[in-house]
């Protein structure tokens, strides 16, 4: 499906603001919401992309810095709203120093016996939405991006999940993520001869709408993900971290 892309949904004009170009697909809520607000507090631009205005604008209404922040309605698993996206950023900012391919998620009822991500009692109808935006999303965003990252020499990051690491028994969720993961490792081979660096982070149990209000008691906020995001874009030139792992304390596996 080819979404259209609105124009942008804050002011216009160039940020004096010192700092990076960073853009989140999927960035209104959860660990994209949690990783634009850090980098806006370090004085970076962002611009992040959602397929829902309504949620879109209330999101740049709530977080302020209008002159460092850029709101794009936009689906990543659709390549010609991706690629407008990024270009938007880029004439927006005038660069692109990092991509974080945050969009993606499980269907419903994911976690639960017999839910739409398992493959003996699961829903077919619910699993293309949800392969296309965690496989086809993230390449896409490389796709579009890595001729604009070669120019800043900065880094692409995935967000994967433990999932992506640890087999979940007959669970199309977590194949989906093994995929993002030796994506992950595929992307590097390619950019690191480009100057480019790639980062997969792979969180555990996080408390977002992911769970559906079922959330573990253990499970971390957003904002300990989107602090592992930040350290690897703060990576001095010449250093490429590739793969972060991040966990509650109590999560066994």
């Amino acid at each position: 499906m080819n979404t259209s892309l609105t124009d942008t949904l804050t002011g216009s004009g160039a940020s004096g603001v010192a700092g990076k170009t960073v853009l989140i697909t999927g960035g209104t809520s959860g660990i994209g919401a949690a990783t634009a607000r850090l980098l806006l507090v370090r004085g970076h631009r962002v611009a992040v992309t959602g397929r829902d205005p309504g949620r879109l604008k209330a999101f740049l209404d709530e977080v302020g810095h209008a002159d460092r922040v850029l709101g794009l309605v936009a689906d990543a698993a659709d390549w010609d709203s991706t690629n407008t996206a990024v270009t938007s950023t880029v004439e927006r900012f005038g660069s692109l120093n990092a991509a974080i391919a945050n969009a993606g998620g499980a269907s419903a009822d994911h976690f639960r016996t017999g839910g739409a991500d398992v493959i003996d009692d699961g829903d077919p109808e619910l699993w293309a939405p949800m392969v296309l935006a965690n496989v086809l999303g993230p390449a896409l965003l490389a796709k579009a991006t890595l001729p604009h990252l070669e120019q800043s020499r900065g880094r692409l990051v995935l967000i994967g999940s433990v999932a992506g690491i640890k087999n979940s028994s007959g669970n199309l969720y977590s194949a989906t993520k093994w995929a993002v993961v030796g994506f992950a490792e595929n992307l590097r081979l390619h950019a690191t001869t480009r100057g480019i660096g790639v980062t997969v982070v792979n969180p555990g149990m996080i408390d977002t709408a992911f769970w559906h209000g079922q959330a573990p008691p253990i499970a971390m906020s957003p904002d300990s993900v989107a602090e592992a995001i930040g350290f690897a874009l703060d990576q001095p030139t010449g250093v490429d971290l590739n793969t972060v792992t991040i966990r509650p304390i109590g999560q066994p596996v």
